[in-house]
């Protein structure tokens, strides 16, 4: 079963739901039968690649609002995040640019280290006060999923997968989403948000039925194969 994961790594509801859809997961038991694709999407694509501003900061600057109302919908986040184990530090988060993230992340699949990438990028991130523009931090995340190095900083140097960010962008642009987190299962159902687990349950039970259904083969007798036919 294929589930495709459009988030960003700037995005607080985008972890909350990833943590989400692996809890769903975990209690369906469909551990084993799940592929995902992790898709790219940049909430601010044109925000500075060196210099950050403090989550506070930017977001009173976004939605024009005072310290306080920012402090009360932060609150709101939390409570959502303590709901899957997680513990927002908003006083350290830094706001940059994702785009050298989301590169790494294309590259750390050609390791099969994607999905492990993008969780400490956003637990460093959300937690730790990761500065997502500092690029010895991005290449020290890297390593320590047992990435090389030297192969990160070669990527950040570089423009390299930039042509996979523009087409996951496409894609999430032709379903006409435009925001995240955005869940697609077996290009059939989806979930925009970090909804309750079971909306995600429940939503995996129908796709698994769509998949079950393309593999329900009937007959069998009069077939040919590699070793002829079966007469």
């Amino acid at each position: 079963m294929k589930i495709e994961i459009f988030s960003d790594f700037a995005c607080p509801f985008c972890y909350i739901g990833k943590k989400r859809l692996e809890q769903a997961i975990h209690e369906s038991g469909l551990e084993k039968e799940i592929h995902i694709e992790y898709k790219s999407y940049q909430l601010n694509p044109n925000s500075s690649k060196t210099e950050t501003k403090s989550f506070y900061e930017g977001m009173m600057e976004n939605y024009e609002s005072t310290r306080e109302e920012i402090e009360m919908m932060t609150s709101s986040i939390q409570e959502r995040a303590n709901e899957v184990g997680l513990m927002y530090d908003f006083e350290k988060m830094k706001i940059g640019n994702t785009e050298n993230a989301h590169r790494l992340s294309k590259w750390a699949r050609k390791y099969e280290k994607e999905a492990a990438f993008i969780e400490a990028m956003m637990n460093g991130y959300f937690t730790n006060g990761l500065n997502v523009n500092d690029p010895a931090a991005l290449v020290q995340i890297a390593k320590s999923v047992g990435l090389p190095g030297e192969g990160a900083k070669s990527v950040i140097e570089s423009d390299r997968f930039g042509e996979e960010l523009a087409k996951d962008r496409y894609e999430i642009q032709q379903l006409q989403v435009q925001s995240v987190p955005f869940f697609v299962f077996e290009n059939k159902y989806g979930i925009i948000g970090a909804e309750p687990l079971e909306v995600f349950t429940r939503t995996l039970e129908q796709a698994k039925e769509i998949a079950d259904q393309r593999l329900n083969i009937a007959g069998g007798d009069d077939i040919c194969g590699p070793d002829g036919c079966k007469l």
